[in-house]
């Protein structure tokens, strides 16, 4: 698996953060390939342009606050962090990374504060180490969208499930708990299940960038739905 120059300079922030001792932790795309690379998958997958974090502390910190702990974690590599949207009731808080030179936008940070608790672990990557959200939760928080209407939006937690059936063994039990332990109640599945037409419409609009292998719609359908096919029957 092939990182990005873009990648690898994501990674370094991610690291540069886990280093400095802020209470953050990470999910979203740029976890799930450190999580895929971990079990040894070596397809390249899906690009992302952002990182998506978690901020877990007692008190609520101000967006000052964060920037400034952000800040101070990056320093030493040259990054700039402008804070451009404010944490607030159902809203992550927003971040870009810019060259401190240049002033250059490079990518952004999404970053939720202080939601629910996820399990995490260290991942490591090309020696790179950060603590981001354990493979279950990973798992678990696309199952659940794919149950739901959320799936026509999001479909590429549908391609990221497709990578998952690749790598790991589905656990019903295990993902049913974290979902209950989340505190969310699984949907139906009706739309993936009986709106194919919908979600294949989604899938070829969804665009791959760089050189990355798109299969095809068929193939990311049936082996999703073979991975699941446990839980669909709840």
């Amino acid at each position: 698996m092939q990182l990005t120059a873009e990648e690898k300079l994501m990674y370094a922030v991610m690291k540069a953060i886990h280093d400095s001792g802020i209470p953050v932790s990470f999910k979203g795309s740029m976890v799930l390939k450190a999580c895929l690379a971990e079990v040894g998958y070596t397809e390249e997958i899906r690009h992302t342009v952002d990182i998506d974090a978690n901020w877990i502390s007692d008190d609520w910190p101000s967006m000052e606050q964060l920037t400034e702990s952000l800040q101070k974690a990056v320093s030493r590599i040259g990054i700039r962090i402008v804070a451009y949207r404010p944490y607030g009731d159902g809203r992550s808080a927003g971040f870009e990374i810019r060259d401190e030179k240049s002033c250059k936008l490079l990518f952004t940070i999404d970053m939720d504060v202080n939601r629910p608790v996820s399990a995490t672990k260290i991942y490591m990557i090309e020696g790179i180490q950060f603590r981001g959200v354990a493979p279950i939760q990973i798992i678990a928080d696309k199952v659940f969208v794919v149950s739901t209407e959320k799936v026509f939006r999001r479909i590429k937690d549908v391609i990221d499930l497709y990578y998952l059936s690749k790598a790991f063994t589905f656990d019903k039990t295990m993902v049913l708990d974290v979902i209950a332990r989340n505190g969310r109640v699984l949907g139906s599945f009706e739309g993936f299940l009986s709106r194919e037409d919908e979600l294949r419409h989604s899938y070829e609009k969804f665009r791959f960038s760089g050189a990355v292998n798109k299969p095809t719609f068929d193939e990311v359908y049936s082996s999703v739905k073979e991975f699941l096919r446990e839980i669909l029957s709840v």
